[in-house]
């Protein structure tokens, strides 16, 4: 029931992506696989430049593009062959000779492809990221209008429009970018369209007799909630179609960010870097196919039948455990081997895919990779445990002095689950009060991993022993990271306060450990 709920699809007016209604433009970036505009040694070749536009030229009538280096230069052409014009942009940054070849490149192009390239865009968010002046900028943008016969802008996030008016003077239109997502209040995703509409108004009152261009809008696909911003597949095709309409009910310029998903982005962004696209980065497929209801689990189906095996293996263990060592358990037992077993049948389709779309590079893969392992085989062992009445592992009958390691396989097994997800739940527990802008909450894996041992420190708790150190530090280091998430993190946020009641169920069994 729960993952028929999960899987409920929904039903759009507008498809994001339609042929019958082309876009206005689309931004678009030309990297694949381990291609990243990060390295000076990427070439985009132009036969994948071509099969880029062959495709989007179905769908839009125009692109954007931020940079004249690393191939992106061969666009123009290659877009007038499809009959596709491009808003060019041109990278600026703090290196003044990268700076120069960027825009003598954009002015030989606009130059040589009047007729294709529409606008100029010198500097994309310069000023957000601090790496030029506003007067050093608005010579440049100066220096560039007389050199082109196309009109000149600048992009960058609405409020610093507002902040450096000066640049007002210095464009021909007004190049914004309206991201509900990424505002420092985070709009949830239904009042997304609704935001960039009366942002939009805000600045044609602040700017009036010049056009304004939304030059970036759109929502993540995938990724960490910010404040009650949840970046999903559903809420990601609700907002792109209810911007568009709203766009042509008003009568307004849109350009929709982004066409292809940049998975060079994690590294910079965390997941929702990589998730803006309307098609996968590597099939280059349509996410959202006209006509076809939209889901946040399109596989929910082998999703939920995963989870019923692992829910059956659960009951399996305990009742293997029986038969081996034949006793009578309590039902209050029995119950919590249920409730491990619902938890983790429910939880661990959401935990693989989050796992897919969560993990980049050798590092990302090994460590969600073994927390999935570790969530999976913790119910299990602990339905072995809840039957057998063993007590909770400590880290001491691991890595403590001969005498006191265990030789049972089992308590072996069940202590290694317990130290992986204890380092990576401190790590993420770390991570999300120091650097927490680009972490992924591990709600689900962590959860499937937390139940059984907090089941078995309530039930099968020994009577005497003492209280490890280590178990202490960490339980320690989990309550008062789980108390700063969830302040920092808002209570609009339930992957948050679900991943921090997680941290409490670990600090509660760590700290009723005895060695």
């Amino acid at each position: 029931m729960v993952w028929w709920w999960l899987a409920i699809p929904i039903n759009l007016a507008r498809a994001p992506i339609d042929p019958n209604a082309k876009l206005q433009c689309i931004s678009y970036a030309p990297f694949r696989d381990h291609q990243t505009s990060l390295s000076p040694a990427t070439q985009v070749s132009r036969e994948q430049i071509a099969e880029d536009l062959a495709q989007l030229g179905k769908i839009t009538d125009c692109i954007r593009t931020y940079a004249t280096d690393l191939g992106l230069d061969q666009i123009p052409e290659l877009a007038a062959r499809v009959g596709l014009k491009v808003i060019q942009g041109i990278w600026l940054g703090r290196d003044r000779q990268k700076n120069s070849t960027q825009i003598s490149t954009g002015i030989r192009l606009a130059r040589q492809y009047p007729e294709t390239i529409t606008a100029l865009v010198v500097g994309n968010e310069v000023l957000l990221h601090r790496e030029m002046t506003a007067s050093d900028l608005s010579a440049l943008i100066r220096s560039v209008k007389a050199q082109v016969p196309v009109p000149v802008t600048y992009s960058d996030v609405w409020e610093y429009w507002l902040r450096y008016r000066e640049l007002y003077d210095a464009v021909d239109f007004v190049t914004i970018h309206i991201l509900p997502y990424w505002e420092n209040v985070p709009v949830p995703a239904k009042f997304a369209a609704a935001h960039v509409d009366a942002i939009r108004r805000q600045m044609a009152s602040a700017f009036p007799g010049k056009e304004i261009l939304i030059g970036e809008t759109g929502w993540p696909s995938e990724g960490r909630m910010r404040g009650p911003a949840l970046p999903s597949r559903t809420n990601q095709a609700r907002v792109i179609s209810e911007v568009l309409e709203l766009a042509q009910r008003e009568n307004f310029r849109v350009n929709l960010f982004e066409a292809y998903d940049e998975l060079w982005k994690q590294e910079l962004e965390g997941t929702v870097g990589g998730s803006w696209g309307l098609f996968d980065s590597v099939q280059r497929t349509v996410k959202y196919p006209p006509g076809i209801p939209v889901s946040n689990f399109p596989l929910w189906k082998l999703q939920m039948s995963s989870g019923m095996a692992l829910a059956i293996l659960v009951f399996g263990a305990a009742w293997l455990t029986l038969r081996r060592k034949p006793r009578r358990p309590r039902l209050v037992a029995w119950c919590a081997v249920g409730i491990s077993a619902t938890t983790a049948g429910i939880l661990f389709g959401v935990a693989a895919q989050k796992m897919f779309y969560e993990s980049y590079g050798v590092g990302s893969w090994l460590q969600w990779g073994a927390l999935l392992v570790a969530a999976t085989a913790s119910p299990v062992f602990g339905a072995n445990a809840l039957m057998s009445g063993r007590a909770p592992p400590v880290f001491l009958e691991l890595l403590g002095p001969t005498d006191d390691r265990t030789r049972s396989v089992p308590a072996i097994m069940h202590g290694l689950i317990l130290i992986v997800t204890t380092l990576i739940g401190t790590q993420t527990a770390l991570g999300f009060v120091f650097d927490p802008r680009e972490k992924d909450f591990p709600f689900a894996a962590l959860t499937m991993a937390a139940v059984p041992f907090a089941a078995m420190a309530l039930l099968n708790r020994p009577e005497k022993g003492s209280r490890p150190m280590a178990e202490s530090i960490f339980s320690g280091v989990f309550f008062v990271a789980a108390l700063y998430t969830a302040v920092s993190e808002g209570p609009g946020n339930w992957q948050s306060l679900w991943t921090c009641a997680a941290y409490m169920l670990l600090a509660l069994t760590l700290w009723r450990a005895r060695a």
